[in-house]
């Protein structure tokens, strides 16, 4: 059975940005620090917060300097197989 998503790639890149600029204010941490700390511009960290525009590359760095890594390196661990073909596709 297919599922549905609902909400489009922007809408997703938002809600993700809205999580990490809430766990930046949490550790009261600036936009500028945090830029600076994990060696992204801080026009690139201030674009992300708004848009949810952001190269991979930035986004790891911002979640390691966050303490965040382990989401990223979690993303797509335990992905759910839809056929046997895929399951027989990952074995080749």
């Amino acid at each position: 059975m297919e599922e549905y998503i609902w909400e489009t790639p922007t809408e997703v890149d938002k809600t993700l940005a809205g999580r990490v600029k809430k766990i930046r204010k949490r550790k009261k941490i600036t936009q500028k620090e945090l830029a600076e700390r994990a060696n992204v511009s801080y026009g690139a960290l201030k674009k992300f917060e708004q848009t949810g525009d952001i190269s991979l590359k930035s986004l790891t760095k911002i979640a390691m300097e966050l303490g965040l890594i382990n989401e990223i390196k979690g993303l797509f661990q335990n992905t759910v197989y839809n056929s046997l073909d895929e399951v027989i596709n990952e074995q080749r």
